[in-house]
């Protein structure tokens, strides 16, 4: 169940206390996310909207670790990620975070196969392993046939699907996706989305999702919305009322 007033169990399996994010722009203090609280359990799905610079994709990078709060803490499989050091934290994110962006973040001159394997290149997995879970990522997918194409050979909605194959490939704690949509068109949008959920309702997968596509987020179990680095609105299924504490 997501919980946005800080009331959740302390075994879920994400946990957002108090977070607050303040950027410094000249003499300048811009607030970007106030007293945000936030429980998420294995194996939920919660999509964020909100106008730009409401703090959503800010939100997503403390969640994977790619920034630190002003004040608060996250906790993420008991593990509390707010005070790691740099070494600890790109270990931690290894291991348990997925990323799923707007623009794929493919590296051209590689194979689908290549893509996908990267992740597992900072593991102690050996070659014939690294294979199997990168086979079986692209299986998953359904691109299990295209593994030797390069990007400039994949349609965008190919190429998306290779970026979640990487995500997935080191069977991470949880899911975020940055816009997973935002480049493709109705078409393509809907058959990444149905592979998300696919992901949720099949594999046990827990997604954090940033969208400006209603139809898209319509697709979480629960839709959260931000403006002004507030949650301020909740809907669909099993929240806890209350907003931020």
């Amino acid at each position: 169940m997501i919980r946005v007033d800080g009331s959740g169990k302390s075994n879920a399996l994400i946990q957002v206390r108090g977070l607050d994010k303040t950027y410094r722009r000249g003499g300048e203090e811009i607030q970007v996310l106030q007293r945000l609280n936030l429980d998420v359990d294995k194996g939920d799905f919660v999509g964020f909207m909100g106008p730009s610079g409401s703090g959503k994709t800010t939100l997503l990078n403390l969640l994977g670790g790619l920034d630190v709060p002003t004040h608060g803490s996250i906790t993420v499989a008991s593990d509390e990620i707010t005070n790691m050091s740099s070494n600890k934290l790109t270990q931690w994110r290894a291991r348990h975070v997925g990323f799923i962006f707007q623009m794929y973040n493919l590296i051209p001159v590689l194979t689908a196969f290549q893509n996908v394997e990267l992740p597992l290149l900072l593991t102690k997995l050996s070659k014939s392993e690294r294979r199997k879970h990168v086979e079986t990522a692209l299986s998953v997918v359904g691109l299990a046939e295209r593994m030797n194409h390069y990007p400039r050979q994949l349609s965008g909605g190919q190429e998306q699907r290779v970026a979640i194959a990487r995500a997935i490939v080191a069977d991470p704690t949880f899911l975020l996706c940055d816009e997973p949509t935002g480049d493709l068109d109705r078409k393509s949008a809907d058959e990444i989305m149905e592979l998300i959920h696919r992901l949720v309702k099949e594999y046990g997968k827990t997604v954090l999702m940033v969208t400006h596509d209603p139809v898209v987020a319509k697709r979480a179990d629960l839709t959260l919305h931000l403006e002004k680095g507030l949650l301020v609105e909740s809907g669909q299924l099993g929240v806890t009322a209350g907003g931020v504490a």
